[in-house]
Formats: C-alpha cells, sequence, structure tokens
C-alpha cells in the first residue's frame, strides 16, 4: 500500500479545490492557470494530474461524490420537500459544472462517470422521495428514476440567465412531485 505525505494529499486536495473554481468560470483553463492558482508548479500538478482529462475525471468525481453524501443531511436538517429541492439544487450546480466543460469530459474518458454512479444516484433520489412520500408532501406514484428523467435538463439550459430559469424549471418539476390537496 502508498502511503502518501500529508503535504501531498493537501496539494492534491488544493489542485482539485481551485481547478473546480477555475473550470465553474471557464471550461477552456489550462494547467498552467489551475497550477498557478493553487499555489503549487507544474511538476506537483503533474504528478498528481498526469493530463488535462484525469485532472477533470478527477473534479467531476469529487463534485459528484459530495452531491451523492449531502442527502442525509439535507434530510436530517430540512423537511424533505426542502431537502428534495436543495438537493435537486446541487444536481443543478454540478449538472452546471458538467455542461460547462462536457466535451472536454467526453474527451478524457470513454467510460461514461453517469454510468458509474447511476445506480447511487437512484438511490439517494429514492430515499429523498421516500422521505417525501412518509411524510405526505410527496406523491405516491413517482419514481426516484422518473425524477431522474424529469430533472434531465440541468445540463441544457442555456448559459443566459442559467439561475433563474433552472430555479424556476425545479419549482416546476417540484410543483409536479408534490402531492396534491386532494391525494393520489
Amino acid at each position: 500500500m502508498v502511503v502518501k505525505r500529508a503535504d501531498a494529499e493537501q496539494n492534491r486536495a488544493r489542485i482539485l479545490e481551485v481547478a473546480r473554481a477555475v473550470l465553474t468560470r471557464s471550461s477552456d483553463a489550462t494547467l498552467n492557470s489551475i497550477a498557478r492558482e493553487s499555489g503549487v508548479g507544474q511538476g506537483t500538478l503533474y504528478r498528481h494530474f498526469p493530463t488535462r482529462e484525469a485532472l477533470l475525471v478527477a473534479v467531476y468525481r469529487v463534485d459528484l461524490r459530495d452531491l451523492l453524501d449531502s442527502a442525509p443531511a439535507l434530510l436530517a436538517g430540512h423537511p424533505p420537500v426542502i431537502a428534495l429541492r436543495l438537493w435537486l439544487d446541487r444536481l443543478a450546480s454540478y449538472g452546471r459544472i458538467k455542461h460547462g466543460a462536457a466535451q472536454a469530459v467526453r474527451a478524457a474518458t470513454r467510460a461514461d462517470l453517469s454510468a458509474e454512479y447511476y445506480a447511487e444516484t437512484v438511490a439517494v433520489i429514492a430515499d429523498l422521495l421516500t422521505a417525501g412520500q412518509a411524510a405526505g408532501e410527496i406523491r405516491p406514484d413517482v419514481d426516484a428514476e422518473e425524477v431522474l428523467l424529469l430533472v434531465g435538463f440541468l445540463w441544457r439550459v442555456p448559459n443566459e440567465d442559467w439561475e433563474n430559469r433552472t430555479a424556476h424549471l425545479l419549482d416546476l418539476v417540484l410543483d409536479g412531485l408534490r402531492k396534491p390537496a386532494g391525494g393520489v
């Protein structure tokens, strides 16, 4: 087993954090700009991420892991429908980052990151829906895969007025998921 030094782990984490921020601003960001903003040399960056594609894939894996791991805390701290909405907002942010560099990610790997995490994403959405259904707030006839299909627009919202359009579309999705007053 290879044990990494603490400073090497800190460098890697800092590079990923900076890369996420830089790539959110511009999907055309260079490795040099990411290294410079991270406060590490190019050699350090390349030791961790030998190619731009390797860095992009690592950023998306970290983002997706954070997204998936956020659901239990959201459910613990909010009513189920609010937790679902907050999670969908985070999914939208993830989708926005992915949208910004989608071509680079596709070029980076033939492995589909979405497929790699599909089952876990469906399970997280199912947990959020189940909590909302148990609270009587979410319709009982909807399942996680349907919700994932419904929010598939997140990766296609144009740049113009992205935040407002996404928020409005997620409101429409949530309205459709809510249990009607007369029941369903």
